[in-house]
């Protein structure tokens, strides 16, 4: 099966671009609270996935939250205090860009995190995500999958590209000799942390963009019915002719010559 065009894809993410824009409505008149984590790979394409849920979507209400590296002060902090700091208030959607379980990820098999470190945060991360259900956040959480071949053509396309380059990281360099021990860091993690209560759904993103609508599409099915009639508006007529923009103080600079 070949990869899906562009045109293809257009024509499929449109609709559901409508039913996000309408779950952002309902979350908005219900005062629900919803909460992404998107996880995978370098390179699966998690940025992608993350502008597919809220470009449509009012940039007030839906944030995405993609966190630096720790400063020395909040690494001694209580390890989850920086992200909670960031969860969806009221109407809100927030789009985690990697998420606390940098813990079981990249801390692990960089050597950022010790044994001790890892193992403690798998034994209190389901107690954590079960008091953020339990107080009514909906939780989603997204592994994106990709095979190490997918995955150096990506880094290459980085590497070669300048407008891309930025998302190339030394750590990323490094990483891509250890596919291995991020796939069973991976598996370590769902078996500690895949429950009822909070699961995990992995998808395949070796297509990108099939990747995208596959998620978009078990997101949408997995909320509650999110239908919300629009605000109706009354749009009448100008009484008078459209006016033109009138300077005094300042005019517009020179367009661009194009």
């Amino acid at each position: 099966m070949g990869k899906l065009k562009g045109k293809r894809y257009r024509e499929l993410l449109e609709p559901m671009e409508e039913e996000l824009v309408a779950m952002a409505r309902w979350a908005a008149a219900t005062g629900a609270r919803i909460l992404v984590l998107f996880e995978g790979r370098d390179t699966a394409g998690k940025g992608g996935a993350i502008k597919a849920v809220a470009s449509r979507v009012n940039p007030r209400q839906c944030r995405i939250v993609a966190l630096a590296k720790p400063e020395e002060h909040e690494m001694s902090q209580w390890y989850f205090q920086r992200y909670a700091a960031h969860l969806p208030s009221k109407g809100e959607i927030v789009l985690f860009d990697r998420s606390w379980y940098n813990r079981a990820g990249v801390e692990k098999v960089m050597g950022f995190a010790d044994d001790e470190q890892v193992e403690r945060f798998l034994d209190e991360v389901p107690a954590f995500e079960k008091l953020l259900v339990d107080d009514g956040i909906l939780l989603f959480k997204y592994w994106l999958s990709c095979d190490q071949v997918m995955q150096e053509e990506r880094l290459a396309e980085r590497l070669e590209d300048p407008l891309k380059r930025w998302k190339l990281s030394p750590i990323d360099l490094v990483a891509r000799t250890q596919y291995e021990d991020y796939t069973a860091a991976r598996e370590e993690m769902l078996r500690a942390t895949h429950s009822a209560v909070a699961p995990w759904t992995i998808v395949d993103f070796n297509d990108q963009k099939l990747g995208r609508l596959t998620l978009l599409r078990d997101l949408l099915d997995r909320l509650p019915d999110t239908h919300v009639a629009p605000n109706e508006v009354d749009f009448e007529p100008l009484s008078h002719d459209p006016l033109e923009e009138e300077f005094n103080v300042l005019e517009p600079i020179a367009p661009f010559p194009g």
